[in-house]
C-alpha cells in the first residue's frame, strides 16, 4: 500500500481542508537528493551474495562403462543425445505412435503443466527484485466539531489528492531476493528438465509396447500357420484310422497337439488386446493397430549407438540435468538464509498533489512528496535464523546426495542396457542354430514314424519342442530391440528441442551463479518483463510445446 503525501493541518480561516495545504516549495529542493539517494541505494543492490560458491560434485562412478562388446564406427557414430527420436526409430508406424504420444500423453501434460506452475513462481521471485509503483487518486472530507476545532465553530474540511507511491522496496544489499530468485530459477530449469524426462520415458514406453505387439503378432502369424498345419494333420491321422492304418492312440496325439496350438493362439490374442489398451492408454487417444504380419526385422526399427562416456550423462540425461538444477537451487536458498543475519533496509514513498479545492489540485503550489527508508535487524529470535540456516544446509546436502544418486542410477542403466543388448545378441544367435537343428529334428522324427521306424511320441515331442524354441527365439529378439530402446533412454537420447539461447550455457544471474549446469535440453520464449507481475503464456493444449523459458535476467 503507497504512503499518502504528507500535507498541513487547517488553514487559517478554517474553511478549507481537513488536512490543509502542500507543504511549502521550499522543501522541493530536497527531491533531487532523494532520488540520488534511491539510485545510489538501487546500484548496490544484489552486489553482494552470501551464497557458497557453486562445486559440482565428483562424478561417483567409473570412467568407463562396461565393454559393451559391440564396437563402434569411431569418429562417425554419434551420441544419443545427437540422434533424434525420429533418426533413431526408423519404423514408420512406430514414429507415428511416438508424434501421437508426443501430443496427447497425459503424463506429459501434467509436466508441461508443472513447467507452467514453475515458471510463473520464477516471475513472482523476479518481480520481487523491482519497486513496485502504483498511481493513486484519493478524495477525504470530515467535519470537525466546534468543541474540537479550536475555532469556536465547527469545520468542514475537504482534501483532495494524486500521486505516485512507492511501496515497500527491499534493498537487496546481502543477495536475499535476488538468492530467492535464483532458487526460483533453478527450480524452473529442472521442473522442465524433469519435463524432458517424462518425454523421455513416454518415447520409450511407447517404443516397447510397440515392440510387444509386434512380438506378439509374430507369434500368434507362427501360432496360427501352426495350427493350420496341425488341423490338416489331423484330418489326415482321422481318415488313416478310420482305414486302421493307425491306432487311436497316435490319433488323440495329434488332436492334443492341434488342440494345444489353438489354446497358445487364443492367450496370445488376448495378450495382444491387453497391449493394445496399454499403448492406448501411453499415446492418449484412440489407435488403430492392425495386425502385422511381416517379420520383426534387427536393423528395420531401430539403428546403432554407441554407449559414450559417463561424464556425457551429465549433459545428456535430464534426470541428472534437474538434480543439478536443484542442487544449485539449495545452495542459493543458503545464500538467502544467511541474507537474514544482516540489517534489512526498506524504501517507502510517494510523489504527487495535494489540495483542499480541486481547482488547485493540478497547481505548482499543490506538489507534494514523502521519502521514508527504514532499517530493521532482528536481535533476539529464538534461534530462528540459526535454524533456518541449519535447514538450508541440509536441504543442500540432501541436493548433493540425490544428484549422486542420479548419476550412480544413470551409470547402472547405461551398463544394465549394454549387458542386455550384448548377451541377447548372442543369445538370439544361439537359438536361431537351435530352430535350425530343432526343425531338423523334427523332419526326421516324421519320416522315422511315416516308416514304422518310431513311435509317434517321438514325433509329438520333435514338433512340441520345436514351437516352443521358436516362440522363444521371437520373444528374445524383441527383448533385444527393447534392450537397444533402453540403452538409448538410458543415454538421454536426444532430439526433443534445441537450446534456447541465453538461457542454457554459460549465462551468469545476479548473484554470479551460473543459471544452467550446461544441459543441452531446450527451454525457449519468455518470462514477463520487469513490472509485469505475471508471466502472459498460456499452457499448452498439446504436450509437445515446450514450456516457456528464463531469460537471461539483469
Amino acid at each position: 500500500m503507497t504512503r499518502r503525501p504528507v500535507v498541513a493541518a487547517f488553514d487559517a480561516t478554517g474553511s478549507s481542508g481537513t488536512f490543509g495545504t502542500p507543504a511549502p516549495s521550499r522543501h522541493a529542493r530536497h527531491w533531487p537528493l532523494t532520488l540520488a539517494f534511491a539510485a545510489v541505494a538501487t546500484a548496490f543492490t544484489g552486489c553482494v551474495s552470501l551464497a557458497p560458491e557453486y562445486e559440482q560434485p565428483p562424478l561417483p562412478v567409473p570412467q568407463t562403462f562396461p565393454e559393451s562388446g559391440t564396437p563402434s564406427n569411431g569418429a562417425n557414430t554419434l551420441s544419443a543425445v545427437q540422434v533424434g527420436w525420429k533418426d533413431y526409430f526408423t519404423d514408420p508406424v512406430l514414429q507415428g505412435l511416438i508424434a501421437e504420444a508426443l501430443d496427447y500423453n497425459k503424463d506429459l501434460q501434467l509436466a508441461i503443466q508443472r513447467v507452467e506452475e514453475a515458471r510463473a513462481m520464477y516471475g513472482i521471485r523476479r518481480a520481487d527484485q523491482f519497486p513496485t509503483i502504483g498511481v493513486e487518486a484519493d478524495l477525504a472530507r470530515a467535519r470537525v466539531p466546534a468543541q474540537l476545532s479550536g475555532y469556536g465553530v465547527p469545520v468542514t474540511a475537504s482534501q483532495y489528492q494524486v500521486g505516485i507511491g512507492l511501496a515497500s522496496w527491499e534493498l537487496d544489499f546481502w543477495g536475499r531476493v535476488a538468492n530467492l530468485k535464483e532458487a526460483a530459477l533453478q527450480n524452473y530449469l529442472a521442473t522442465d528438465a524433469a519435463r524432458q524426462a517424462v518425454t523421455l520415458t513416454v518415447v520409450e514406453q511407447v517404443a516397447n509396447s510397440y515392440l510387444s505387439l509386434r512380438e506378439l503378432d509374430e507369434r500368434i502369424t507362427l501360432t496360427q500357420q501352426t495350427i493350420a498345419s496341425r488341423k490338416e494333420s489331423y484330418r489326415i491321422f482321422t481318415r488313416r484310422h478310420e482305414v486302421g492304418a493307425i491306432s487311436r492312440l497316435d490319433l488323440k496325439q495329434v488332436e492334443t497337439l492341434w488342440r494345444q496350438a489353438e489354446a497358445l493362439g487364443a492367450q496370445l490374442q488376448q495378450e495382444r488386446a491387453t497391449r493394445v489398451n496399454a499403448l492406448q492408454l501411453l499415446v492418449g487417444k484412440p489407435i488403430d493397430m492392425p495386425h502385422i504380419d511381416v517379420k520383426l526385422d534387427d536393423h528395420a526399427v531401430m539403428r546403432d549407438l554407441p554407449p559414450g562416456l559417463p561424464s556425457d550423462l551429465l549433459t545428456n540425461r535430464p534426470d541428472i540435468v534437474a538434480a543439478e538444477f536443484q542442487l544449485r537451487g539449495a545452495n542459493a536458498n543458503i545464500g538467502a538464509a544467511r541474507a537474514e543475519f544482516f540489517p534489512k533496509i526498506t524504501l517507502t514513498g510517494a510523489f504527487g498533489t495535494a489540495s483542499t479545492q480541486l481547482s488547485d489540485l493540478f497547481t505548482g503550489p499543490s506538489r507534494a512528496w514523502n521519502f521514508g527508508p527504514s532499517v530493521s535487524l532482528p536481535i533476539f529470535d529464538m534461534g530462528r535464523r540459526e535454524s533456518n540456516l541449519e535447514v538450508a544446509k541440509s536441504q543442500r546436502d540432501q541436493a548433493v546426495t540425490s544428484y549422486e544418486r542420479a548419476v550412480q542410477s544413470a551409470f547402472r542403466d547405461v551398463a544394465d542396457a549394454l549387458a542386455a543388448r550384448e548377451w541377447l545378441a548372442e543369445q538370439v544367435e544361439t537359438l536361431r542354430a537351435t530352430e535350425a537343428a530343432q526343425a531338423e529334428r523334427a523332419r526326421l522324427a516324421q519320416l522315422r514314424y511315416d516308416h514304422g521306424a518310431s513311435p509317434f511320441l517321438e514325433v509329438l515331442d520333435a514338433q512340441r519342442d520345436l514351437l516352443a524354441v521358436q516362440q522363444q527365439l521371437v520373444q528374445t529378439r524383441r527383448a533385444y530391440l527393447s534392450s537397444r530402446v533402453s540403452l538409448y533412454a538410458a543415454l538421454g537420447g536426444g532430439g526433443f528441442a534445441t537450446s534456447a539461447p541465453g538461457v542454457m550455457g554459460s549465462e551468469s544471474d545476479t548473484n554470479g551463479a551460473t543459471v544452467s549446469p550446461g544441459a543441452t535440453h531446450a527451454i525457449s520464449p519468455e518470462i514477463a518483463a520487469p513490472g509485469t507481475g505475471t508471466p502472459s503464456a498460456k499452457p499448452a493444449p498439446k504436450a509437445s510445446r515446450a514450456p516457456a523459458a528464463a531469460p537471461h535476467t539483469p
